[in-house]
């Protein structure tokens, strides 16, 4: 098999970040992405391949129809502080998540496709229990032909909003559903070995054959916005558990979504991380019990 050949996939999970379907403007959902994504994936299903996708986006667009900005704690009072933040993304997700969902579920009727809502926090992966019961799901569900959409279950979870972004969900997923290939889709070209907006002399780096620690100093932090908390950090933490399980997983840029037909075809875009399975991988070492 060449370096860039995905024809023998059986199983792929995509991600998509909150900037990618929603528009920069308002925080709203941007229709227009959102059915193409939609488009893209259930053709990719048609072709015989399980697909799972995890999106973010619920905060911002939940943010959006309550008409809530940055600037909704401004500091000044006694209550405006961090907690009160939180909850408010919180209260966001809860209305955003609907929202979301409710247009997903519309888009892929649309190309006839089954979908299904999976939401899920940190104790998904760190309680035995709890996943094995999200692994039967998600394996009941692409036996009956469904294209699940994964969340954060951010309404209850204040993990995931602070620290852990959809990357690192992502990750989670393709290691409980055994997928072959996680693609993560950003804002930025792939993986480099500085921030190229602020590093001219940043290198692009196109594929990786073993993830080593090294690669851990190109990461970056995260976004400081309010609907957004990914970075390089999160996306090279994903890319840790990913590989680990022994999946593949390409970082490329969202600008155009047929990127995700590009890379199935082989084509040479975004950052290829070549997956090694660890002989003694196991998905709950990844995460504290904090």
């Amino acid at each position: 098999m060449s370096e860039r050949d995905f024809s023998k996939i059986k199983r792929v999970v995509v991600k998509i970040g909150s900037s990618s379907i929603t528009h920069k403007e308002s925080g709203g959902a941007d229709l227009i992405r959102l059915e193409k994504l939609v488009r893209e994936l259930t053709d990719i299903h048609n072709g015989g391949r399980d697909v799972v996708l995890v999106s973010s986006g619920a905060i911002s667009v939940g943010l959006k129809a309550a008409r809530i900005t940055d600037t909704y704690y401004d500091g000044s009072a006694e209550e405006d502080g961090p907690d009160n933040k939180l909850a408010l993304k919180q209260a966001a997700a809860a209305i955003g998540q609907a929202r979301l969902m409710m247009l997903y579920q519309k888009f892929f009727a649309e190309y006839s496709q089954l979908t299904a809502q999976v939401l899920m926090t940190k104790r998904t992966v760190t309680n035995d229990w709890n996943r094995l019961n999200v692994r039967n799901t998600f394996r009941e569900l692409m036996n009956l032909g469904v294209i699940p959409v994964v969340n954060e279950n951010d309404s209850i979870s204040t993990y995931e909003i602070q620290f852990g972004d959809n990357d690192t969900l992502s990750a989670m997923v393709t290691a409980l559903v055994d997928a072959d290939l996680l693609i993560l889709l950003s804002d930025i070209d792939g993986l480099y070995t500085d921030d190229p907006r602020k590093n001219k002399d940043a290198e692009f780096i196109p594929y990786i054959e073993r993830l080593t620690d090294r690669f851990d100093s190109f990461a970056k932090g995260s976004t400081g916005s309010l609907s957004g908390t990914g970075g390089m950090a999160t996306k090279i933490h994903a890319a840790h558990i990913a590989t680990d399980s022994g999946a593949d997983m390409v970082i490329a840029n969202a600008a155009d979504l047929n990127v995700i037909h590009r890379i199935m075809a082989g084509e040479d875009v975004g950052t290829l991380i070549r997956g090694h399975r660890k002989q003694d991988f196991y998905l709950k070492d990844y995460f504290s019990d904090d």
